[in-house]
């Protein structure tokens, strides 16, 4: 079995934000994760957390420096001149993240740039994610770059492909910068899922999972999540796979089917 973990983001939204925790261990999962952390009270979340016995698996990398956020918010990190600024607000994550026991940080690359090639927006993100390496790894935290799809949701933005993800990867060579892979996304832009994870598991530092179409329960669609998550077992994963979809009936019924999945 693989363990699981809930993206309070989008499941339990019954709840007030800081009473997520303790409905996901109601429902039968000891793990959240969310999304940013510059506008939540962490001391809260920690709390929250603790009095509900569930770890947090993940959240994304931030900054509440207004300055640095624009930076990031305006070039992402396929500018290179972004380095030192991508390499400051990991340090202020992992500085954040570290009394919640927080191991990965999502990294996202932003949208594509208009008129840089695609090359140069490529070296752009490995010198990026090479910035935040020796600071992930002091701090003992993994990086993890998403690719996501272009075509439904994420019209674009720069890094979709898994291929391409483990190119930038390779070329970053730090056991402590690894590759989101989340099931959805990969479906929609590339299919071939089970083939893909197998070969990059090694490069994977954490899994997303959603029905597709629709971005619905795992069972809502095309994708066949038992003999997926048959992979990532077999395939030597021990981090978390994150529930990250959008629920339709009451989050807590809504987890059969990944439950199902993972029996």
């Amino acid at each position: 079995m693989v363990k699981l973990s809930a993206c309070i983001e989008m499941l339990f939204k019954e709840y007030d934000f800081y009473e997520r925790p303790a409905a996901v261990k109601a429902a039968g999962l000891d793990a959240v994760e969310f999304w940013g952390w510059a506008d939540k009270d962490l001391s809260a979340m920690a709390q929250a957390a603790e009095k509900a016995g569930v770890k947090i698996a993940a959240a994304c990398v931030g900054t509440r420096d207004e300055k640095r956020a624009r930076a990031i918010s305006e070039f992402g990190i396929l500018d290179g001149r972004n380095a030192a600024v991508f390499a400051e607000n990991v340090h202020e994550t992992a500085e954040a993240f570290a009394p919640l026991g927080i191991p990965v940080i999502i990294v996202t690359t932003g949208q594509e740039l208009p008129g840089v090639s695609r090359e140069a927006q490529q070296e752009a993100v490995i010198r990026c994610l090479s910035a935040g390496a020796a600071i992930a790894q002091r701090a003992g935290v993994t990086l993890v770059v998403e690719p996501l799809n272009v075509l439904v949701n994420h019209g674009g933005y720069y890094l979709s492909s898994s291929h391409q993800a483990a190119d930038i990867l390779k070329a970053v060579n730090s056991p402590n910068v690894k590759m989101l892979f989340d099931v959805y996304h990969q479906q929609i832009t590339e299919g071939n899922v089970i083939a893909n994870l197998t070969e990059y598991m090694p490069l994977i530092g954490h899994i997303h999972t959603a029905g597709n179409p629709g971005r619905n329960e795992l069972d809502s669609g095309e994708l066949n999540y038992g003999p997926i998550f048959k992979a990532i077992e077999n395939a030597g994963y021990t981090g978390y796979v994150g529930l990250e979809y959008s629920p339709t009936v009451h989050s807590g019924r809504s987890l059969a089917g990944a439950f199902r999945a993972n029996a």
